[in-house]
């Protein structure tokens, strides 16, 4: 959902950017072998469709299966998941030139994480680090869209990117993405596919896409969905 944070104030923008906006609403769900869910605000001291300093905060949870372990009570590999939660609170400032807006933001993280094997749970102690977010969302041309996101995060050693390129049509930016996701245990997870970005629904913004997901401790790729909705707070 990172990405998504800035389309308020981007250049070319659809009606949510109308009027004196300060608090932004955004959610997103992705969906596949490994699960995601996050929510989450962001607000500026003045307005999001200025220069100026905003905190954006969030709040989320995910689920993934782990490389299946052989234990010495069973007698054959044991498929292990493993649940995240996780939030933090930024405080940044975002840039605004004639091509698009770029925005750096900083602050504290938290995180928990639980193993489950079917039989038995071992919660992990919480963890706190310091995140880093950075995003651009720039405009080549009138009709053309190149969005890219960076998140590092110390709790738990780990880094997600992505980028999208869209051109504008039947209402929405199309275009191909790419995101990789890593962290400390090794674990990483690519997605590559399409999507569709702000288009509106009544007061909603929305970003849909989907394609092929490839984790290293799955065998064989499998596809994934993503569905993200921000809107202003009036």
């Amino acid at each position: 959902m990172a990405g998504l944070v800035l389309a308020v104030t981007a250049p070319g923008c659809s009606t949510a950017c109308a009027g004196e906006v300060d608090t932004l609403l955004f959610g997103s769900l992705d969906a596949g072998a490994a699960n995601f869910l996050s929510v989450g605000a962001k607000v500026a001291l003045d307005r999001l469709d200025r220069p100026g300093f905003a905190v954006l905060a969030s709040v989320g949870g995910g689920r993934r299966n782990e490389t299946p372990c052989v234990c010495a009570s069973t007698s054959g590999p044991v498929r292990l998941s493993r649940y995240t939660a996780l939030g933090a609170t930024l405080v940044g400032y975002q840039w605004f030139s004639e091509w698009g807006v770029v925005a750096l933001y900083a602050g504290p993280e938290g995180a928990i994480e639980a193993l489950i094997d079917g039989r038995s749970e071992a919660t992990l102690p919480v963890q706190w680090g310091l995140r880093l977010h950075g995003e651009v969302w720039a405009r080549p041309t009138d009709e053309t869209l190149v969005q890219a996101t960076l998140v590092l995060g110390s709790a738990r050693d780990s880094a997600w990117s992505r980028i999208g390129l869209g051109y504008r049509a039947w209402g929405a930016y199309l275009g191909p993405e790419a995101s990789l996701y890593a962290d400390r245990s090794g674990y990483t997870k690519w997605n590559v596919g399409l999507h569709a970005t702000d288009f509106a629904i009544s007061a909603y913004n929305f970003r849909v896409s989907g394609g092929v997901q490839i984790e290293s401790n799955a065998r064989r790729p499998s596809p994934y969905v993503a569905l993200s909705v921000w809107s202003p707070l009036r």
